[in-house]
């Protein structure tokens, strides 16, 4: 008969053995499957946000916000895409994999809360700012300035990167000499700071506070309120609509970030859990929560393209311009910039191309409300 204590030691070892292949299997599905697939997505989606929101008839306080959101979200996307090129040469050569991946854990862990803390105070800034909108329309002039805009971001940026200093002190890197291969290797170790357990504790939950938490309770108290305000309002089809459609696309940013947060808010606030010091199980978990927070930094694009038609009828322009650049080379056409020549009165339509497949677009020149004219592209 084996004895309770030997039996327990190998149930122990045996549970051990299996959270371990569950944190190898998590680790390489989301690693080197799912992170190269959503990392592709979202830096190219975010790349053309920012080069669509960058057009000077794009400018709106709004779209202050979202850009620095598609920074702040490109930002952790280069640092996971990193990670995944850790995660395959762990599979090509596994001690380089490692030693780059011992190296590089110190600075990507900083980069990675950063840009979480930025993300996250960003998106409440917008719902703020929705609100206002929806709820205090009165104060529209004076709060939702594109001059305050920046000013908010400029902030954000500038204080998340501050309060995150700690986390890159969390974790040292050390160069290991190994007797069996008569190499040096990199290792790494939490830091004496952060083995002071008052520290560490106090600083996480601050952290965690500021990360997740109290921007979680603001959205959802912020997004109850943007709810009920539509519902009260009577919205026209014409310039409500428009705002309409936006005010949803918002929402819907912060419902996603809301539902991709959660599970590394619980973890990381209520469980406690860190990530590399932990148990496998703990990692393998931590691997599926990571992965839901790159979602939320992949996916802002394509609700732009539903929700925005302005944002949509703007991408399309840049689009064909250069498509029309590379297709019709000997094509010449004057794209976003303003037209002094033609008359406030006059409607010009210049029919430029039609794709296969695709709408037929023209270029209009619009009297916008300073009294330029701009020509702009439409689908016909």
């Amino acid at each position: 008969m084996i004895p309770s204590e030997n039996l327990t030691n190998i149930i122990t070892t045996k549970s051990y053995n299996a959270y371990e292949q569950f944190y190898l299997e998590a680790r390489s599905i989301t690693g080197l499957v799912c992170y190269p697939i959503a990392c592709s997505i979202g830096l190219i989606g975010n790349t053309m946000s920012i080069i669509v929101m960058t057009q000077k008839q794009m400018q709106s306080s709004t779209n202050i916000y979202l850009l620095a959101l598609a920074f702040s979200d490109s930002i952790k996307l280069i640092n996971d895409f990193l990670y995944f090129i850790v995660i395959l040469l762990m599979e090509i050569d596994k001690r380089t994999g490692e030693s780059l991946y011992q190296g590089l854990y110190p600075y990507a862990h900083y980069i990675f809360n950063t840009s979480l803390c930025i993300s996250a105070w960003i998106t409440v800034s917008v719902a703020v700012e929705r609100y206002v909108y929806v709820c205090k329309p009165l104060y529209v002039k004076s709060y939702c300035t594109i001059h305050r805009a920046r000013i908010i971001t400029v902030c954000v940026y500038f204080f998340m990167s501050m309060l995150s200093i700690p986390y890159a002190m969390r974790y040292q890197s050390f160069e290991v000499y190994d007797n069996r291969t008569n190499q040096t290797l990199m290792d790494m170790s939490v830091t004496k700071l952060w083995q002071n357990n008052v520290f560490s504790r106090a600083y996480t939950w601050f952290q965690n506070l500021i990360r997740s938490v109290i921007p979680l309770l603001t959205l959802i108290v912020l997004n109850t309120c943007i709810m009920c305000g539509i519902r009260r309002c009577k919205l026209s089809k014409s310039k409500n609509m428009r705002r309409y459609r936006i005010t949803i696309m918002l929402v819907c940013v912060v419902l996603v970030f809301m539902v991709c947060i959660s599970p590394d808010a619980i973890m990381s606030t209520i469980l406690g859990f860190g990530y590399i010091e932990e148990d496998y199980l703990t990692r393998g978990i931590r691997e599926i929560t990571d992965l839901l927070l790159l979602i939320n930094s992949a996916v802002n694009f394509i609700l732009y393209c539903i929700f925005n038609t302005i944002f949509w009828k703007n991408f399309l322009h840049i689009f064909c311009a250069i498509c029309i650049k590379i297709y019709c080379p000997h094509h010449q056409m004057n794209v976003s910039t303003p037209s002094r020549q033609l008359q406030s009165n006059v409607y010009r339509e210049v029919q430029l191309a039609t794709f296969p497949g695709t709408h037929h677009f023209k270029l209009v020149s619009v009297k916008r409300g300073n009294g330029e004219i701009y020509e702009e592209m439409q689908s016909s």
